[in-house]
C-alpha cells in the first residue's frame, strides 16, 4: 500500500512538472512576438539619430583645430562629425557609440539629444540581447516581473 502511495505521489509530481513546463512554453510562444515589436533595433536607432542629428563633413577654418571630446583626437579635414543643438561637436562614430551605450544626452552638457521613448525602446532591446534564447524561463520571469504580474 505504501509503494502504491509513493508511486501516485511521484506520478502527480511528474505530471505537475510537465504541465508547468508546457504552460511556460505556451506563454513564451504567445508573448515572444510582442517582445520584439516594442523594441528598437540598433539599425533603427541609428537611423533615428541620423534624422535628429545629421552628420556633416568637418572643414578646417582659420580657428585653432578642435578635438572630439569623446575620443580626444583632433578633427581632420573630411571627418564625419555631428553638431548637436547645444553647439557641441563630436565624431559621428564617437557620438553614435555614446548614444547607444550611455544615454541620449550630450557627453559634455547632458542636454537631451533624442526623445526618451526612443532610448527606452533601444535600452529594452539591449537588455533582451543579453539573454540566451534557451533561458526561456528567465525571459518569462523577467517579463512578468517588469509588468508587476509576479
Amino acid at each position: 500500500m505504501a509503494s502504491l502511495s509513493q508511486f501516485l505521489n511521484h506520478a502527480f509530481t511528474i505530471t505537475m512538472a510537465f504541465f508547468s513546463i508546457l504552460l511556460l512554453e505556451l506563454a513564451i510562444f504567445i508573448l515572444g512576438p510582442a517582445r520584439t515589436t516594442t523594441t528598437t533595433t540598433t539599425e533603427k536607432f541609428l537611423k533615428i539619430v541620423d534624422q535628429k542629428v545629421p552628420a556633416s563633413r568637418y572643414t578646417i577654418t582659420g580657428v585653432e583645430p578642435t578635438e572630439c571630446r569623446v575620443c580626444l583626437s583632433v578633427y581632420e579635414e573630411g571627418d564625419e562629425v555631428r553638431k548637436l543643438k547645444c553647439k557641441h561637436t563630436f565624431h559621428k562614430d564617437c557620438l553614435d557609440t555614446w548614444l547607444q551605450h550611455h544615454s541620449a544626452t550630450c557627453p559634455l552638457c547632458r542636454r537631451v539629444v533624442l526623445p526618451e521613448e526612443v532610448v527606452v525602446k533601444h535600452r529594452d532591446r539591449r537588455q533582451w540581447e543579453y539573454y540566451d534564447e534557451s533561458d526561456e524561463e528567465l525571459i518569462l520571469l523577467r517579463y512578468f516581473c517588469t509588468r508587476g504580474i509576479w
